[in-house]
C-alpha cells in the first residue's frame, strides 16, 4: 500500500458522532511540529506516561510522519490546542502462516482524556480508523491492546499470545546442539545497519509478526536518548552464522545491586534462523555473576525447554492475549495464508459492521494455498440492509463441510494460534455437517505458533 495517507478523507460517521459531542474530530497536518507536539502529550498522558523529554518527544514526530495522526479537541477546553483523544494508524506487513505478508493496517495510541470519558468519542474513534483501514484497502486490522474488554465490541480478536520468560541461572546447564557461528559484543550503533536486514529476515519466519519502523530500532538499541541511564546499560550481541553473515541479535540490560548478583533482562531477541536463536539463548542464559533471566513479549512454544536439562528452571507468566486482529476484507485476508491441510469448506461468516458479512468457500490446494470465494452476496444483516436488492449468487451445490462463526472469531483463528474446535466448544462456533470442525483445525494450523514481540 503506497499513497499519501493525509488524502484520506475523514470518516463522515465518526466526524458527526464527534460533532454531536460539540468536539471536533481532526486530521493532524505532518508539518505542524507544534499541533503534533501537543499531540504527543496528550498520547503521553493518556497512557499514564511522564511527560516526554525534548530528545523523546522529536523522536516520536519523526515516527509521526510516517502514520495517520487524528485528535478529538474542544472548543471550550482551558487548552484548545491539546486534543482530548487521540488515534494514529499506518499500513504496515502482518505475517501470516507460509511466510508471506499480508496488507494491515496498524492502529495505535487510542487514548481518552478522562474528562471526557463515557461520551462516544472511544467508538467514533475505533469505527473511523476502520474506515481508513478500509479506505486504504487493508485486509485487516490489527493492534496491541493494555485492555481486554475494549476491543471485542468492533470485530477484534486476540490471534497472538506474549508471555514472560523467567530463567534459574543457577539450574541451567545447557543440553543444545552448538551452532556453527560465533558471537561477537557490539556497541548499538555499528548494529543500527545491519538490524534492519536481521530484522526483516526474522520477520518472516513467524505469524503475526509485523514489519518494523526505524524509530523502533533506535529505541531498542538505546538510539534516541544515548546519554540516558537506561541507554547506556544496553548491551547488544550479535551472532553471526559460519559465513559471516549477521543472523541475529539481542539486546539486554543487568541490573544490580553493587557488589550484588544481578537479573539480565531483555525484550528484542532477534533471530532469522534457529542456529542464532539457540545460540542467542544461550548466551542469555549462561552469563555469569546474575542469578535469573527474565525475557517480555516471549513466545508462549519457546524452544528453551528442549535445551536445557532442567525444564523447571523456566517459569512462564504473564501470558496474554498480545496481538488482536480484526479481518476486514475476508477474500484477501484468507487467501493470503498458506493452510495445513487441503479441503474445501464453507464459511458463513456474521459480521455486524458489515464489512466481513456474507458466506464464502475456501478451498485449499496440495501446495497449502487457499482460495476464498463470496458465494452468497445476499446475506442477512448489515450488507444486505445496504443492498436489499442484490442478486444471490449462492451455488446449487454447496460443500458438505462448513462452520458458522463470527468475525471475531475468525480473526482469532485467522494466525493459527486457536483452534476452531476450541471456539466450538466455548458456544462461539457451530459446526454445519460432522467431521467440519476437524477439517477447519487442520485447514487453520500454523507450522509455527503465532506471536509479536513488540508494541504498537
Amino acid at each position: 500500500m503506497s499513497f499519501d495517507l493525509q488524502d484520506i478523507p475523514l470518516d463522515s460517521a465518526a466526524s458527526a458522532a464527534i460533532a454531536d459531542q460539540g468536539l471536533e474530530y481532526r486530521l493532524l497536518d505532518p508539518g505542524n511540529r507544534g499541533a503534533l507536539a501537543a499531540w504527543v502529550e496528550a498520547d503521553m498522558r493518556g497512557f499514564h506516561h511522564s511527560r516526554p523529554r525534548k530528545s523523546d518527544a522529536a523522536h516520536q514526530l519523526r515516527i509521526l510522519s510516517d502514520r495517520r495522526v487524528l485528535g478529538v479537541y474542544d472548543p471550550k477546553a482551558a487548552d484548545t490546542e491539546t486534543p482530548v483523544a487521540t488515534v494514529s494508524g499506518w499500513p504496515t506487513g502482518l505475517t501470516v502462516p507460509g511466510g508471506r505478508s499480508v496488507d494491515a493496517w496498524a492502529v495505535s495510541s487510542v487514548t481518552v482524556s478522562a474528562t471526557h470519558r463515557r461520551r462516544g468519542i472511544a467508538r467514533a474513534l475505533m469505527e473511523g480508523a476502520l474506515a481508513d483501514a478500509r479506505a486504504a484497502g487493508a485486509a485487516l486490522a490489527m493492534l496491541t491492546v493494555t485492555e481486554a474488554t475494549i476491543y471485542g465490541r468492533y470485530g477484534y480478536a486476540p490471534a497472538a499470545q506474549a508471555a514472560t520468560i523467567t530463567v534459574d541461572r543457577h539450574r541451567v546447564r545447557w543440553i543444545g546442539p552448538a551452532s556453527p557461528g560465533r558471537l561477537e559484543l557490539v556497541e548499538p550503533a555499528v548494529l543500527r545497519d545491519d538490524a534492519a536486514a536481521i530484522v526483516r529476515r526474522a520477520v518472516a519466519r513467524t505469524p503475526g509478526e509485523v514489519d518494523r519502523w526505524p524509530g523502533l530500532l533506535d529505541r531498542v538499541l538505546g538510539l534516541v536518548e544515548p546519554d540516558r541511564d537506561s541507554a547506556r546499560a544496553t548491551r547488544v550481541v550479535r551472532y553471526d552464522d559460519e559465513q559471516g553473515q549477521p543472523q541475529g541479535f539481542v539486546t539486554y540490560r543487568i541490573a544490580r545491586e553493587p557488589d550484588e548478583p544481578g537479573i539480565l533482562e531483555f525484550e528484542f531477541l532477534v533471530a532469522a534462523t534457529d542456529d542464532a536463536e539457540r545460540e542467542l539463548w544461550r548466551f542469555l542464559v549462561e552469563q555469569d555473576f546474575v542469578t535469573g533471566v527474565r525475557g517480555r513479549l516471549r513466545s508462549v512454544d519457546e524452544p528453551l525447554a528442549w535445551l536445557l536439562e532442567d525444564p523447571r528452571a523456566i517459569t512462564v507468566s504473564d501470558v496474554v492475549d498480545h496481538l488482536w486482529v480484526r479481518v476486514l476484507d475476508p477474500v484477501a485476508a484468507l487467501s493470503a495464508r498458506v493452510y495445513g491441510a487441503t479441503g474445501t469448506l464453507t464459511l458463513e461468516i456474521a459480521d455486524p459492521g458489515g464489512h466481513a458479512d456474507g458466506t464464502f468457500e475456501l478451498e485449499v490446494a496440495g501446495n497449502g494455498r487457499g482460495e476464498l470465494r463470496r458465494v452468497d452476496d445476499a446475506t442477512s444483516g448489515p450488507r444486505a440492509a445496504a443492498s436489499p436488492a442484490a442478486p444471490s449468487t449462492r451455488r446449487s451445490r454447496r460443500p458438505s463441510q462448513g462452520i458458522r462463526l463470527g468475525v471475531q472469531e475468525l480473526g482469532a483463528i485467522y494466525l493459527g494460534g486457536v483452534r476452531p474446535s476450541v471456539l466450538a466448544r466455548a458456544g462461539r462456533m457451530t459446526e454445519l455437517a460432522p467431521g467440519s470442525l476437524a477439517l477447519a483445525d487442520r485447514m487453520f494450523a500454523a507450522e509455527r505458533t503465532p506471536h509479536l514481540s513488540i508494541w504498537f
